[in-house]
């Protein structure tokens, strides 16, 4: 069964990347562009501003797999500092503060740090990850 399952090792690090891609968009679009509907818009020039900028092509490069390590880097610090800026001085439990969501971001991000883009990216097929592998 193991042998089974690491065959579609690779495949599943691509299927996880993309699928976190998405939502992590969604937050940077609401910030943004208030869409989906958003509470407040933040101004471009604020750290709110910032976090929508990098979250949006952040969240780009990371769907389509492009330049995956060190933009993957660079979002895990952006979701620690959100998770302790924003969420933690609320509360201690990330249940009660809202920084689950944040927590796990920063957490596959330094993953897909380490472990690549997986097959189905444009780094793959630049040759800057090897396409049958997860490294």
């Amino acid at each position: 069964m193991t042998s089974t399952l690491d065959r579609y090792r690779p495949l599943m690090l691509s299927v996880l990347r993309i699928a976190i891609a998405l939502p992590f968009i969604a937050h940077g679009t609401q910030k943004l562009f208030g869409f989906p509907a958003a509470e407040f818009s933040p101004p471009l020039l604020s750290i709110f501003g910032l976090a929508g900028v990098l979250e949006v092509v952040g969240g780009v490069l990371i769907l389509v797999g492009l330049f995956t390590r060190p933009v993957a880097f660079v979002l895990s610090g952006t979701m620690a500092v959100a998770y302790f800026m924003a969420h933690a001085p609320q509360s201690f439990f990330p249940t009660l503060n809202g920084g689950d969501a944040a927590i796990l971001w920063s957490f596959i991000f330094l993953y897909i740090t380490f472990a690549g883009p997986g097959p189905l990216s444009l780094d793959a097929r630049r040759g800057a990850a090897p396409a049958g592998a997860a490294t």
